[in-house]
């Protein structure tokens, strides 16, 4: 944790330098992000949100207790040190149960929030911005910081309870955009303004101190604001860094805050160090991650069926296509109608919706086939070379072999790479 509130400090000094969050539980995504790791002598911090993981199991059947050891299994398979994992728990809040009554979506919340910290997390986002059954739609800065500061008393309690003390660090506020990518096409995005930073933070600070948590907002270090990032299933709204110049100027009037933003993905790596530069110091990615993992896999099936016979092959792109079909609710009410597009939608879009699919036992077993099919043959480079040319040329040059789950790693670690690259200090 100290090496971590250094990055956010330096950043606020205006020496540059931030960190990635990577938003995944994907196992090949996580390899590559410790990879990355190791090659920069960085820090990673990972975080799962309330849908992949909560006390009922989440969309990846797992509890928080079973994270932090799922990760520490993955970073030990790749020589990763557990001290350099940051964990943390992202829009922890009654997000997952907005559809019960709104003291019954808290009390869920309460529990969430103290499993998550119990097991080990870390930095905890507080996010209690969404209506529930029986609230105003609209939600006013009062409310959220109320809950907010509620789920934190948790947090606290359950770090002293467990650990003697609280090292926990929090994150408030949420972002504009839909976790993950907007589900239909990007019209316009406000960037927020100083005038609701102030606010957020005032209500905030209010009702910490109306719980008696005084003491614990020094420990708050990050607010999501909308810095004008987001991406839709085609398209990608790209940062534009002027329009936030009054937002980094206020981190001299904040004590100990920086930005997080969130839904970073695809933006090109200068407006990743543009973001840092304004004091972003915190950008999140996920979708774009798996994305490349798809790319990598979907890249070698199209390998495959060049050098393998048709009933051998894992017919990787057919058994994702089938099994969405068959089991549409990850995706369904995201896409558009029409065969042609939703077909284009649930392979190539940005928000990736596949993702959902990679822990299909039925995926599983053609990504293994592809994979043993692979490794057993040496793959022809010129074949290599149109379907997967960055990872040829590195071949090439003798810095990567042509072990599929190495191929794979590498592509991921063109995303990783460029936000690794732009969180260097300067």
């Amino acid at each position: 944790m100290k090496r971590f509130l250094e990055i956010i400090a330096k950043n606020r000094a205006g020496e540059g330098g931030g960190i990635y969050s990577v938003c995944t539980a994907q196992r090949m995504v996580l390899e590559a992000a410790f990879q990355q790791g190791i090659q920069d002598q960085s820090l990673v911090l990972v975080e799962a949100t309330a849908n992949q993981v909560n006390q009922y199991g989440g969309y990846t059947g797992m509890q928080p207790a079973d994270f932090p050891q799922y990760i520490e299994e993955i970073a030990a398979s790749v020589g990763f040190s557990r001290e350099n994992i940051i964990l943390g728990g992202d829009h922890l809040g009654p997000t997952c149960w907005v559809d019960e009554p709104a003291e019954l979506a808290m009390q869920k919340a309460r529990e969430l929030v103290d499993a998550y910290v119990v097991a080990g997390f870390t930095k905890i986002h507080l996010d209690a911005s969404m209506p529930c059954m029986g609230d105003p739609k609209e939600m006013t800065d009062t409310l959220v910081a109320a809950r907010a500061a509620d789920l934190c008393e948790v947090a606290e309690q359950a770090a002293m309870r467990t650990f003697g003390e609280s090292n926990v660090v929090y994150v408030v506020g949420t972002e504009v955009p839909a976790p993950g990518g907007e589900t239909e096409a990007i019209a316009g995005l406000q960037v927020t303004s100083t005038e609701a930073v102030k606010e957020t933070l005032i209500a905030h600070q209010e009702a910490f101190a109306a719980r008696g948590l005084e003491h614990v907002w020094s420990r708050v270090i990050g607010l999501v604001v909308q810095p004008g990032v987001e991406f839709d299933h085609t398209s990608i709204h790209d940062f534009e860094p002027e329009k936030t110049n009054q937002l980094g100027a206020l981190i001299d009037q904040i004590p100990n805050i920086v930005f997080e933003a969130h839904s970073t993905d695809y933006q090109r790596g200068s407006a990743y160090a543009a973001l840092i530069e304004r004091h972003f110091a915190i950008l999140k990615v996920g979708p774009q991650l798996t994305f490349a993992l798809r790319e990598a896999l979907f890249a070698l099936s199209y390998v495959e069926d060049e050098i393998f016979e048709e009933q051998e092959r894992s017919d990787l792109r057919a058994v994702c296509e089938r099994v969405m079909l068959e089991e549409p609710g990850y995706w369904q009410k995201y896409y558009p109608d029409g065969e042609l597009r939703g077909r284009v939608f649930r392979r190539y879009s940005y928000s990736d919706r596949i993702r959902y699919y990679w822990t299909h036992p039925e995926v599983e077993s053609a990504v293994e086939v592809l994979k043993n099919n692979l490794g057993s043959v040496d793959i022809p480079l010129p074949v290599l070379s149109l379907h997967m040319p960055i990872q040829y040329n590195a071949v090439r040059a003798k810095r990567l072999s042509t072990v599929p789950g190495d191929l794979i790693r590498h592509h991921i670690m063109q995303v990783t790479g460029l936000y690794a690259a732009a969180c260097k200090s300067n």
